[in-house]
């Protein structure tokens, strides 16, 4: 979005408030699935930005859901289920039997446990579903090597599950393609291990990359493409021997956001400009962001009556009462004044859904989707959440 669009379409909403360019989101997932090959699947992690299900594209094969709330927002979507894959490290019975009602596409093993849950469930309905075995990447999540042999040499007995393969994920914000490329090999030769020793073959295999984006550089985009680019070559490999979805939920997500907040206030104290604004750190959150010291792309939009001319560094501090509520430090604009509305770009994944949200009492921000086509749909108004906190 330019300057521009944002000061039109900052007369429509209130601030603090996100808007998320669907038109961004959708071609970022054309560019991942035009690197990656139309023999690899690509799935979008709802629990980056759900917000965006309403206008998800079809170009999405999978729809990664973690929790019984997202579910929920998928049920209130109206999103195709069978696209869903059901994970998550914390699975009940109640949550098992409600995705099975739902008719969810594909179930995930973390633990013996998940895997009576899934056949119980399975064979009360008399009906056979789909099971990725989660691989732990050395974490909380998946099952051991040991367990995952152990589980799949008795697959007979899960009468209610087919096991068509696996699903691993290590973390996220992964900048060196070798890291990838290591991990690509490690799955797939487990996959080969497995097969050898229990005469199970996986025809599928979820993988989560954890493609890093950029927050703080000026290129970002360009960076991006070419760590794309750089783990391409090993994701198409991979892919001509199994069923490949690649998940993902930052990198599809981060580029299309932008956080629209409202100075309220300035001073300066002890030599130091500060700018208040009617946002924080209880709604906005980079990866990386340690007190302000990093600066993203932030976007200075003047009220009509600021006409004064002279750049300034400034400290950009939410409306907390925590000195801890800093989104930027020696940030440098034109004349800022009261009024004055700074757009924080690249705000599409986490960021609307990691924020203290309640602390203080203060007001979540306001959620709109824009698209050239569609122009601006503004999905919820600020919601104030004093009622959340009162005795």
């Amino acid at each position: 979005m330019n300057t521009e669009l944002l000061r039109k379409l900052l007369s429509e909403v209130k601030t603090p408030s996100y808007i998320f360019d669907t038109d961004e989101f959708t071609k970022r997932a054309e560019l991942v699935k035009e690197s990656f090959g139309s023999k690899v699947g690509i799935c979008f992690s709802i629990k980056a930005n759900s917000f965006l299900l309403k206008r998800l594209p079809d170009i999405f094969d999978k729809i990664e859901v973690c929790s019984p709330g997202e579910l929920t927002i998928c049920e209130k979507t109206g999103v195709d289920t069978s696209k869903i894959i059901f994970s998550g490290v914390n699975k009940t019975a109640e949550d098992v039997e409600r995705a099975m009602d739902d008719n969810v596409g594909t179930f995930t093993a973390e633990s013996y446990l998940h895997a009576e849950l899934i056949n119980n469930s399975a064979l009360k309905r008399g009906i056979t579903v789909p099971v990725l075995v989660r691989v732990t990447g050395g974490s909380q999540f998946g099952m051991d090597e040991k367990d995952v042999i152990d589980l799949i040499n008795r697959r007979k007995e899960y009468k209610g599950i087919e096991f068509v393969g696996l699903h691993y994920f290590t973390g996220t914000q992964k900048r060196k393609p070798a890291v990838i490329e290591k991990e690509l090999d490690y799955i797939s030769d487990f996959a080969d291990r497995l097969k050898n020793e229990t005469g199970f073959e996986a025809r599928r295999i979820e993988y989560g990359t954890g493609l890093a984006v950029d927050y703080f550089a000026d290129n970002a985009d360009e960076l991006e493409r070419e760590r794309l680019l750089a783990v391409s070559e090993k994701i198409r490999e991979v892919a001509e021997k199994f069923e490949l979805t690649v998940e993902m939920g930052r990198f599809f997500a981060a580029p299309c956001g932008y956080y629209l907040t409202r100075v309220m206030d300035v001073k300066t104290n002890c030599e130091i400009n500060y700018a208040i604004l009617d946002g924080g750190l209880n709604q906005l959150k980079y990866d990386g962001q340690i007190q302000g010291m990093q600066i993203p792309k932030i976007i200075h939009i003047k009220d009509n009556k600021n006409t004064g001319i002279g750049t300034e560094k400034w400290t950009l501090c939410g409306s907390l009462c925590t000195t801890a509520d800093i989104l930027a430090k020696n940030a440098e604009f034109d004349s800022l004044k009261i009024g004055d509305t700074l757009v924080f770009c690249r705000t599409g994944a986490y960021s609307a859904m990691e924020g203290m949200a309640v602390f203080l009492s203060r007001e979540l921000p306001a959620i709109s989707l824009y698209s050239k086509a569609e122009g601006l749909e503004i999905l919820r108004d600020l919601i104030y959440t004093d009622r959340f906190n009162t005795p």
